[in-house]
């Protein structure tokens, strides 16, 4: 019989945790369901553990492929799925035993049940280098509009004063909703957001599940921990929903404005001619010393920063020998502001 939910595991060279998240997957009190691992090009024991997996339960089933990135490796197994509800779980990942029932039962409250995509809470779990569970972190989500979801989603995390509201984890899709959309499997990183704000964009159902139904683990190897690498890719997903998506433009500007100051701050040429075409004004710099209505401006201000000494501008560049020129250019200033005075006082 064809299952009504499959889950999809991707993984990569995640085999000490592998056997965690899909051990969730067979928990699940909903049981007419299957599991499909997707084996990302490791090169660890992954297909080790997986075979002792498949063993365990003929609901479990495996499948190898060149490395891709995780946005590849859930639309392979999309394809390989034949469930009517879709959920995809990253190999390091868990979810809670009850989350597919508990987010089935919502059907009876929807009039139509296609172009569905439910979502949930979640808790942030953090693992030290020896595998060690060091800390928790429970991210209550809340019933948010359609603008609301698609304004959190265009902010970087570290900006944002709210929990990132549609993790993929916690996520339930009916199938038809990826016949709207596939993963951008240009985006390495960061694919969940363009994924679901284009879900968003075409006005597919979001509906809030309140639970805590995925852990989401937090650990050293995690790459969102190397900003170098997530910096790319979030200018890389900018680009795309500026591209697409016009009337977005206003909505990414908190975070392009910060990449913005730091490809000024760091003279970062290229980022910064990628992320100026999609500058919409004012841009403050300087805490807020320097207002920018205009790119022409914009641009000046980064040439004339290429000639400026860091130490000037910035006090994070300041050691003791440039805080000591600062303090005597200081003192200089504030000489000659009191002279000025002086001469001022005498006529």
């Amino acid at each position: 019989m064809t299952p009504l939910v499959s889950i999809v595991v991707t993984c990569f060279n995640q085999a000490s945790y592998l056997e965690r998240s899909v051990k969730s997957v067979l928990s699940q009190t909903f049981t007419d369901l299957e599991c499909i691992m997707v084996d990302d090009g490791s090169t660890d024991n992954t297909q080790e553990v997986a075979q002792q997996l498949i063993s365990l339960d003929s609901r479990v089933s495996y499948f190898y492929k060149e490395n891709g990135g995780v946005s590849s490796s859930r639309n392979f197994g999309f394809k390989q799925a034949q469930g009517k509800w879709i959920q995809f779980l990253d190999g390091d990942d868990w979810i809670h035993q009850d989350k597919i029932k508990f987010q089935l039962d919502h059907l009876t409250a929807l009039d139509v049940q296609e172009n569905t995509v439910f979502y949930t809470d979640y808790e942030r779990v953090f693992i030290d280098k020896e595998q060690q569970i060091i800390n928790r972190e429970e991210n209550i989500v809340g019933s948010l509009s359609r603008e609301q979801l698609i304004e959190r989603l265009l902010i970087p995390d570290f900006l944002a004063d709210s929990s990132f509201p549609l993790l993929q984890q916690c996520l339930l899709m009916s199938r038809d909703v990826q016949d709207k959309k596939i993963f951008d499997e240009r985006l390495k990183a960061l694919q969940d957001r363009d994924f679901t704000i284009d879900l968003l964009i075409a006005n597919v159902n979001f509906v809030y599940t309140p639970m805590i139904g995925a852990y989401y683990t937090k650990h050293q190897s995690n790459r969102t921990n190397n900003w170098s690498y997530m910096k790319a890719y979030y200018i890389l997903l900018y680009e795309t929903v500026c591209s697409k998506h016009h009337e977005l433009i206003p909505l990414c500007q908190v975070g392009i404005d910060f990449l913005l100051k730091e490809a000024i701050r760091e003279k970062e040429q290229d980022n910064f001619a990628r992320l100026i075409k999609m500058f919409s004004p004012p841009l403050y710099l300087l805490n807020k010393k320097i207002k920018v209505n205009h790119s022409y401006l914009l641009k000046l201000i980064y040439q004339t920063r290429l000639i400026i000494p860091s130490f000037v501008l910035y006090e994070k560049y300041r050691g003791p020998r440039s805080q000591k020129i600062i303090s005597i250019f200081s003192q200089f200033i504030n000489l000659f502001k009191k002279s000025k005075r002086s001469y001022a006082n005498s006529d």
